[in-house]
Formats: C-alpha cells, structure tokens, sequence
C-alpha cells in the first residue's frame, strides 16, 4: 500500500492518496510527515482520494488512535478543518463512511464523502473538474 500527500498552497489544499490495502503504520508515517511539513497550515483543506483502495487493515483501536492525532492538528487553530474523501468504489465509500463517524461531535471538522471526482473538487470551492487537472494546475 502506499499513502502519498501533496500539498497544494495556490488552492489551501492537501491531496491525499491510498493505492492498495489501507495500512495504518504507512497512513501514521504520511500525516506525521505532513503535520511537520513546512507548508502545513491550519485550516488547510483535505481530499483525500480513497479511489485506489483494494483492502483495508482491521485495526479499529489504532484507526480511532489516528483519528485522535488528526483531529488535534485540525482542531489546533479557531476555524474548521474540511476533509472530502473521495470514494467511488463500494470498498472505498464504506471506509468513508466509518471515518466520516469518527468525526461525530467534532465542530472544528467538516467531513464529506463524494463519489464523483467533479463532485468532490466542487465541494472545495474548486473549478476544476478532475483530480489530474487540479495536480496539473498546481504545479
């Protein structure tokens, strides 16, 4: 599995993608490189692109241990952290769907699943209507 960040500072934005089994060690390795990232900024907008997914490890105590160490990097500044995960296959909107739980109560996050790709850059304020044409515009 592999779980690789991008972050794109003209949109205020992090893109996150999964290729193959969801492991947690590699997912904690990325967020805490991202959270010592030096363009890491509070608020920043999250899409995370669950598309390539094809397992996932079952671990719900250390996923929930993760969750935890997201939400106090996102929770750290006054306004709102927006998470889009993209998920279009039945494997990936079911991942979603238990993370979107895990931000229950959390005021300070906005988490959203879509199935489009249109749908999800839309979410964010974006005009772009694909994931390659928003990486392509970042550059």
């Amino acid at each position: 599995m592999s779980v690789t960040f991008r972050i794109l500072p003209v949109h205020g934005l992090v893109y996150v993608r999964y290729d193959g089994i969801a492991v947690l060690e590699e997912t904690f390795r990325a967020f805490d490189a991202y959270a010592r990232h030096p363009q890491q900024r509070p608020g920043q907008k999250q899409l995370v692109d669950l598309a390539g997914i094809t397992g996932v490890e079952q671990d719900y105590v250390r996923l929930m241990a993760l969750q935890s160490r997201k939400a106090d990097l996102f929770s750290a500044h006054e306004g709102q952290t927006m998470i889009v995960y993209y998920a279009p296959t039945p494997l990936s909107y079911d991942l979603s769907k238990m993370v979107l739980r895990s931000w229950d109560g959390l005021d300070s996050i906005v988490a959203l699943v879509q199935q489009t790709e249109a749908g999800a850059l839309a979410l964010l304020g974006l005009r772009e209507r694909s994931f390659a044409a928003l990486l392509q515009t970042a550059v």
